[in-house]
């Protein structure tokens, strides 16, 4: 039985599982001739129903070991996609799941075409190819810059501290000196000072990162400050004496503050 691996997707547990975890019905006792009662043998475990992009007849256990596959992708349990009634379609993220499904067949579909390798090399994506353990598959600087937006700087330091607490150690968030300089990058030109908030933390956990430094030079130029913003320049040339592109940057800002 061809068995999908799956991709990109919401976590997806498409066929009722609910007859299949029940307990398997049995018959009220019948007094027999000499009044004990004699239960009916175990029924087998039902057949999942509703499957609409696994087979109709896959077999339970495979079924199961998909759904668990899912969730650990995900980082969630089967109420995500389910409610009791494992068969109805009561939720958005169920259907959803199963359109995830189909995408990744088609992209395994294209992906030995795409990098030019026979099928049993090309590495083919699943649901932990993009989740890595979280619903949704959003990079870390786009999560804080978006909560920067809506709630403000405060709540978004918070937030990625709280995300490292939760998820550092795991694949599900970048949390190398890239994230928050990205971040930092796109706050300067309008809240140079926010982005030195993420700046600073980024020195606590990467003091060795000239790119952290020279994206505070940037930062502190924007508040028209070249004094500070020299000084960071300096220890990222000093961190990467190699780099003439640093050099050469702190030589024309120290110029122009003579």
């Amino acid at each position: 039985m061809k068995r999908f691996t799956f991709a990109v997707g919401v976590v997806l547990l498409t066929g009722s599982l609910a007859a299949a975890q029940a307990p398997s019905a049995q018959q009220p006792p019948a007094g027999g001739v000499t009044g004990t009662a004699t239960a009916a043998p175990p029924q087998p475990p039902a057949a999942p129903k509703n499957l609409q992009v696994l087979p109709k007849d896959t077999p339970r256990e495979q079924v199961l070991a998909t759904m668990q596959a899912f969730t650990q992708a995900l980082g969630v349990n089967c109420n995500y996609c389910h409610v009791q009634d494992r068969a109805a379609d009561d939720l958005r993220t169920k259907a959803a799941a199963r359109q995830m499904m189909i995408l990744a067949r088609d992209i395994n579909q294209k992906v030995p075409q795409a990098v030019n390798k026979p099928a049993d090399q090309a590495t083919r994506v699943s649901c932990t190819t993009c989740h890595r353990g979280v619903p949704i598959p959003k990079a870390l600087s786009d999560i804080l810059l978006d909560t920067d937006k809506e709630k403000g700087v405060d709540a978004a330091v918070a937030q990625y501290w709280d995300l490292r607490k939760q998820f550092y150690g795991r694949a599900a968030y970048d949390f190398g000196d890239a994230s928050l300089i990205t971040v930092a990058q796109r706050l300067t030109s309008d809240k140079p000072d926010e982005a030195l908030k993420f700046l600073e933390i980024n020195s606590q956990f990467y003091p060795g990162s000239s790119r952290t430094f020279q994206a505070m030079s940037a930062a502190h130029l924007k508040k028209g400050d070249k004094p500070e913003a020299i000084k960071d320049l300096e220890k990222a040339a000093a961190l990467d004496p190699q780099n003439p592109g640093l050099k050469r940057q702190l030589d024309q800002l120290k110029g122009a503050t003579q």
